[in-house]
């Protein structure tokens, strides 16, 4: 990695550091550089630095940027040899000693003025990550409807396959506080696009404040992203999260910087609650459909047994992810064995609705017995909601220390 920087004194710590990244852009470099820099001279109350970060350029965009950063005070440039945002974003922040590190598109797509409602929860210490949304109510965007499409699908499978929180995962407009930056940035394995939301969703497990600043954008028609293999990319890198980010350790982030949530505890339980029905409608419907399926061949009580056995093991796994928010494989095996104790409470109780049935009519008509047993099995549900709530996944309680904000302002304020 080489750094250069203007020929003026040493960098001075600074308040801000924000990282453009830059592959071949020698046109568009030069002009948006400067009025980057004008922006944050005339317009920006923190002290800020720009880092021209040019991983992998072929053209002359080091060369350029290397005559900005002898032009302009508060200017450098490093220059990393392989491609990938992701790896010069990681490597810059890595090495920066600013007290907040951020990043935008050399494009300047997004509106400078939301630079200051994106950087100042992290100053005062607020907020850990802050990120643009072009997703928000608030935020105004133009842009083609290809990109918004594959935006809006992006966001919407983050959210179903990883249950991301946050609401756009790849705008080119996010900060990071340094300490929190340096705690989560060894964890990320990404190199490339996907970087972004790795570092968002690692951030989000590890009970981080991810602050978003609605944002005014408009699309680069110049862009050069390569979208389907940016899609495949993004693809391979939420399967490869999904199977990995349970065993990261994220515990000791957790501890140093998470934030326990402030609830009312009724709403807390209501919204459990809303959940868990959720699941047991999907499981009961799945119920029906194997029973209706496995009594073609096999006698009542059989089909009963191996439909719900079969539901209580999906409905266990659904529950200690969505209801309850139990994430990684640790005391997975615990949760299942204690879930199949709730597995046979409730089979109990549709047994012996079926038996008493049978008594009562020697060959019941199939809808009848469908009938009865989802009575059944929705008043077992109850049972089986309570003891989630006691006894299933009392182990997944995690207490956070009370969180201090760093000493950031009283740095800035002393610049």
């Amino acid at each position: 990695m080489q750094n250069s920087g203007g020929p003026s004194a040493p960098r001075r710590h600074t308040a801000v550091e924000i990282v453009v990244p830059v592959r071949n852009e020698e046109y568009d470099l030069g002009p948006n550089i400067r009025r980057l820099r004008a922006f944050l001279d005339t317009a920006f109350p923190f002290p800020a630095e720009v880092c021209i970060a040019d991983n992998g350029s072929t053209d002359a965009t080091y060369e350029i940027g290397a005559l900005l950063a002898t032009e302009l005070p508060g200017v450098r440039i490093v220059r990393i040899e392989q491609p990938g945002r992701g790896r010069a974003l990681k490597q810059v922040w890595s090495d920066s000693d600013a007290d907040v590190l951020a990043y935008m598109d050399v494009d300047l797509s997004t509106n400078l003025n939301a630079l200051l409602p994106l950087v100042a929860p992290l100053v005062a210490g607020h907020s850990d990550v802050a990120i643009g949304t072009r997703l928000a109510r608030g935020s105004r965007v133009v842009r083609r409807p290809k990109r918004e499409v594959i935006s809006r699908g992006y966001n919407l499978l983050l959210r179903a396959t990883l249950s991301a929180g946050f609401s756009d995962a790849q705008c080119g407009f996010k900060a990071i506080r340094a300490d929190v930056a340096h705690e989560l940035l060894p964890l990320v394995e990404d190199t490339g696009w996907f970087f972004d939301t790795e570092l968002l969703v690692l951030a989000e497990r590890a009970g981080l404040r991810i602050h978003e600043v609605p944002v005014d954008w408009i699309d680069d028609l110049d862009s050069r992203v390569k979208i389907a293999q940016t899609v495949i990319d993004d693809l391979k890198g939420i399967a490869r999260l999904n199977r990995t980010v349970g065993r990261l350790p994220l515990e000791p982030v957790r501890q140093t910087f998470g934030r326990p949530a402030i609830a009312d505890p009724r709403t807390a339980l209501a919204a459990r609650i809303a959940r868990f029905a959720f699941v047991g409608v999907l499981s009961t419907i799945a119920y029906a459909l194997l029973y209706l399926a496995l009594r073609q061949a096999m006698p009542a009580q059989v089909a009963n047994f191996a439909a719900l056995l079969i539901t209580a093991v999906a409905n266990t796994a659904l529950n200690r992810r969505i209801t309850f928010g139990v994430r990684g494989v640790e005391n997975r095996g615990r949760h299942q064995l204690r879930g199949l104790v709730t597995f046979f409470i409730g089979w109990s109780v549709t047994a012996s609705s079926l038996w008493l049935l049978h008594a009562a009519i020697a060959v019941p008509a199939q809808a009848l017995e469908i009938t009865v047993l989802t009575i059944a099995n929705l008043a077992a549900t109850v049972v089986r909601f309570s003891l989630y709530q006691s006894w299933v996944f009392d182990d997944e309680a995690p207490t956070l220390p009370a969180f201090e904000p760093p000493a950031v302002l009283d740095q800035t304020r002393s610049n």
